[in-house]
């Protein structure tokens, strides 16, 4: 199979993909043996974090050939990268189910915007990764923490996070309406880049809100979002003339929400602030005005609202097959009024120009992204604190480096105004690697548990789906 095996393919799961891209071009690693140590990977270690709703290992590997055999002028900028996909996404190639009885077997045979960007590109798509019912649940959906299987990844990206968290993959896209991409990444402790609303095409995704919805990108380096970023073609007015955190200035916003942060989480940001001026930075606190105060109600308004319409569908035709939640949007079981959905939608944009004012001299915002480390059970946690960044629209990056007192990770998110988000990748490229040195948390390259070593037995995959369909090819 492929070229003979050289010191580059072993373990080469644990590869970033720009690094694996480089090797693939230099010829030390064939697309194919790079397929194959993810897949082994995934053998070793899906039985318990259980990333992916759908797999097909023979269509993965005759991809990976057809890849190792084209010329290298017929070779895209992304040839070889190897990304999973959350299942929400439409990809023309692989069943898109949303995690729902109501689309089990469905198979749209088209791609999403992003997915066809990224294939054009020369991409290969791994899998779909699972995600909650809908991307919208906050019941887990059967994924489990790579670092911790009694504990959560997060949602609605659980499987993006867990896959790439756990070197499955070494990239993921997901989505995010409040915080499901930030909060699963801050869980898994990798990366997790939400691009400014609207940088990204979202034709092909499942909509739960049309004002916060966004993809997201996982990774478990900064080369590699910068990298993705190209592909997306998300570009500033202007480049970015960050070069270092010597005298670099960064705000520091706790928001209305601090007393929602937990010791870890306070820990963390003050040990981000620390680091950040032992290196040079000025780092000031500052408050977020008090007409910011109703931020976190008005999202809430909108998200109901726009959540009645997005499920309606669903809601018409399979009601019986819906999740509750979906069905509360439906009847508006908040009892929002159409004057008060106005009102916030009114009130959010008025707020984003303050907000980009507000930051427009500092390098980044350092912020928290979740109140504490990810919690033990299928509860996907708490996005409080990311949902005033997507109601503003923002870019957001989560930052790993720190722990928690169960040795978990807790992440930081930088913040920048929005269409700065090549600008807040520079400022990750020198801030990601200070944290994840100095931080105090390191990413365990190999598993820690089985569920049989945690839980005395081997538990079952909690969503139904993902795991044999009875052919030996499709589903894992």
């Amino acid at each position: 199979m492929g070229a003979a095996v050289t010191p580059a393919m072993y373990d080469a799961h644990l590869l970033s993909a720009s690094a694996a891209a480089k090797l693939i071009q230099s010829g030390e690693l064939t697309v194919e043996h790079y397929v194959e140590a993810l897949l082994q990977r995934i053998d070793e270690r899906d039985e318990d974090v259980k990333a992916w709703a759908f797999l097909d290992r023979d269509q993965v590997l005759a991809n990976a050939r057809a890849l190792d055999a084209l010329t290298a002028d017929q070779r895209g900028p992304l040839h070889g990268v190897v990304i999973g996909v959350k299942d929400v996404i439409y990809t023309k190639d692989m069943p898109t189910e949303f995690n729902s009885p109501i689309y089990k077997g469905h198979f749209p045979q088209v791609d999403a915007a992003s997915i066809a960007i990224l294939r054009a590109s020369g991409a290969l798509f791994l899998g779909k990764t699972v995600t909650t019912e809908f991307a919208a649940t906050a019941n887990g959906p059967g994924t489990f923490n790579p670092h911790d299987i009694t504990r959560t990844p997060g949602g609605s990206s659980a499987g993006s996070g867990a896959a790439v968290g756990d070197f499955q993959v070494p990239v993921a896209l997901g989505t995010q309406t409040g915080g499901s991409t930030i909060r699963p990444a801050a869980y898994c402790g990798i990366y997790g880049f939400k691009p400014t609303w609207g940088a990204v095409s979202r034709e092909g995704q499942k909509f739960f809100s049309l004002t916060f919805d966004t993809l997201g990108i996982f990774s478990r380096h900064v080369d590699d979002l910068t990298m993705m970023t190209d592909a997306f073609k998300i570009t500033d007015d202007q480049p970015s003339s960050f070069q270092s955190l010597e005298g670099a200035r960064f705000a520091l916003i706790k928001s209305m929400l601090w007393p929602a942060a937990e010791p870890a989480t306070r820990d963390a940001l003050a040990r981000g602030a620390e680091l950040l001026r032992s290196h040079g930075a000025i780092v000031e606190e500052i408050e977020l005005p008090k007409s910011f105060d109703k931020l976190p109600q008005w999202y809430n308004v909108v998200l109901d609202m726009e959540g009645s319409k997005a499920f309606l569908p669903e809601y018409s035709s399979a009601v019986e097959q819906l999740d509750s939640l979906m069905v509360g949007y439906v009847e508006n079981k908040s009892k929002y009024t159409q004057r008060q959905y106005v009102e916030a939608l009114d009130n959010m944009a008025a707020l984003r120009p303050q907000f980009d004012a507000l930051v427009n001299g500092y390098d980044a915002v350092l912020t928290p992204s979740t109140p504490d480390e990810a919690p033990v059970g299928t509860d996907t946690g708490s996005y409080l604190f990311c949902k005033i960044w997507t109601g503003l629209h923002v870019p957001v990056v989560n930052i790993p480096g720190f722990g928690g007192p169960n040795n978990m990770p807790v992440g930081l998110s930088l913040v920048a105004p929005r269409y700065h988000d090549r600008h807040l990748l520079s400022v990750t490229s020198h801030v990601g690697p200070l944290f994840e040195a100095e931080g105090g948390w390191e990413r365990p390259v190999h598993g820690p548990t089985t569920h049989r070593e945690a839980n005395g037995h081997d538990r079952e995959n909690g969503n139904g789906s993902g795991h044999g369909n009875g052919n030996g090819n499709g589903h894992l």
